[in-house]
């Protein structure tokens, strides 16, 4: 564990036991105009706790089970949700084995343009996001986001020829745009910098449950043969109703802060409010400020985790949109194709889980990417040149899964280290956005000319993959930099174990880079 993250342990503490709540009723106070005139700097949850009539000292073993009551509610619903939010994604990668492309009569480079045109609509749909996510409750946008791309998704079975295939597609990019960066908020909001690991990993292994439960779909309505009605159209419309539903239950039952967790008793709400006080990123405050948007510009980390997540995405582009194809162009018939693409999900979901908890008890975030790029590079290298042993490039797609659990990590990554509300807000969307980016420049790679073996899309993969590790090691030079210029940890320490580190300080509305007690982890 790094310095300052040790310091978080010791801020942490005493964030739980040093201060004591004003009298008053139950967050009523949360948007009192006193609260306005005096403190529109500081965070709603600040004066939630200084209005709530508990006084709480929390132990180490009820914190410890508030975690695991928390863990129960939001957990489970962000998981479904991002399952859901894949699998209508690569859905179009299993209606391609299925004989859509056939069926709509697609030519040349319309499917990749398909795909690819999902991802433009999802990084434009990111501006608003940027604004919207600071001003609307985040659960609620979720939810609403979730029921209409699920609708997108069921609509896509009425596509006729390539034009209503590419409406589908752009209608689901942009209501998919609101998932990365409103469970980046929702996520950072219930845990500290390490804890909060595990738990993005656990709602982001639904990619890898996503691949499993796209390869049995697909294979199940392969075996559909109705003349008027495809088995992809019947998939299109399952998992189109599916998504409703989960939207549905993501809008009443996710909490948009925990000061409105119905699921907690009101000690509970100020016990982990008290607890998270540490991470100084905040909760929520609807206060817009435009120099934070403009400190976005001349942020160095942002732009390092922003190529870095292109790097990342390109790769993950190929993988997740053509993977399936892949495997049929080794030889494998379409339904087999389906089933031997499952794999990948074990693998997405194994490599996430471990790097959500080495980063939970090692931190360096950075090692575990470069670690993770290493099998992206080898599995690349199969893929590229083990021409004609079909094996070993089955053995590399499954390998090249494995940087999945590194877009993740940058989710976190980005959490944790940049405070300020609106410069949080601007900056999941900039990185979410990224992951467009290099979803739009993957499956480009993939040209009608290369078929059917794509030699220039595999090396793609290979070449990102070694880039990423390079920038992994920059970033965290980087950090390592900007906390030695910040107060030494030694100084921050002191104040805490003196009071110094008051709670109103804690829910200052201040960037990483003004709040110079403010400690990056890499």
């Amino acid at each position: 564990m790094n310095a300052h993250e040790k310091v978080d342990v010791v801020t942490d503490t005493k964030a739980d036991t040093s201060s004591r709540d004003t009298a008053s009723s139950q967050g009523q106070g949360v948007g009192d105009k006193s609260h306005t005139q005096h403190g529109s700097n500081l965070d709603q949850a600040y004066w939630y706790v200084q209005d709530s009539q508990n006084v709480v000292e929390a132990t180490p073993r009820e914190l410890r089970s508030l975690r695991r009551k928390i863990d129960f509610w939001i957990v489970p619903i962000m998981f479904c949700c991002y399952t859901m939010q894949f699998i209508d994604k690569v859905s179009l990668n299993y209606a391609a084995v299925m004989g859509l492309n056939k069926e709509l009569k697609l030519k040349s480079n319309e499917f990749s343009n398909a795909a690819t045109w999902f991802f433009i609509a999802y990084l434009i749909a990111e501006v608003p996001n940027a604004i919207i996510l600071q001003r609307v409750p985040v659960a609620k946008w979720l939810g609403v986001n979730v029921i209409l791309w699920g609708i997108a998704t069921a609509c896509t079975a009425a596509a006729h020829n390539y034009a209503t295939l590419l409406a589908a597609r752009i209608f689901l990019g942009i209501f998919e745009a609101a998932i990365a960066p409103s469970l980046i908020l929702i996520s950072s909001q219930w845990y500290t910098k390490s804890e909060a690991a595990p738990r993005f990993s656990i709602w982001y292994a639904g990619l890898g449950l996503g691949q499993i439960i796209g390869g049995i779909v697909s294979y199940a309505f392969q075996q559909v043969k109705h003349p008027a009605f495809s088995g992809w159209k019947i998939m299109f419309i399952v998992l189109g109703l599916v998504t409703v539903v989960i939207g549905v239950v993501t809008f009443f039952f996710l909490p948009d802060t925990p000061m409105q967790a119905r699921f907690l008793s009101e000690a509970e709400k100020v016990m982990i409010l008290k607890h998270v006080a540490v991470n100084q990123t905040g909760i929520r405050n609807k206060n817009y400020k435009w120099s934070q948007a403009l400190e976005v510009l001349r942020d160095p980390q942002l732009w390092l985790m922003v190529l870095l997540t292109i790097l990342i995405s390109i790769s993950s582009g190929v993988i997740t949109t053509y993977s399936a194809t892949l495997i049929r162009n080794f030889g494998y018939k379409p339904p087999t194709a389906a089933l031997l693409n499952m794999p990948s999900g074990i693998v997405s979901i194994a490599s996430t889980l471990i790097v959500g908890y080495g980063v939970r008890h090692t931190s360096n975030r950075w090692a575990w990417i470069a670690a993770c790029c290493l099998p992206g590079i080898l599995g690349g290298g199969l893929m590229s040149f083990a021409k004609g042993n079909k094996a070993a490039q089955l053995a590399g797609i499954y390998m090249v899964n494995v940087i999945t659990a590194t877009l993740i990590v940058i989710y976190q990554w980005t959490g944790a280290n940049v405070a300020g509300q609106t410069k949080r807000v601007i900056s999941v969307a900039l990185v979410s956005g990224s992951f467009s980016v290099g979803n739009i420049i993957g499956p480009q790679t993939f040209q009608a000319k290369d078929a059917p073996d794509y030699i220039p899309a595999k090396i793609t993969v290979l070449a990102t993959q070694a880039a990423a590790a390079v920038v992994s090691v920059v970033l965290f030079l980087y950090y390592f930099w900007a906390n030695q210029r910040k107060a030494p940890v030694s100084v921050i320490r002191e104040n805490v174990d003196a009071g110094g580190q008051s709670e109103e300080r804690l829910w200052e509305d201040q960037t990483d880079m003004q709040n110079r007690t403010f400690r990056y982890v890499y």
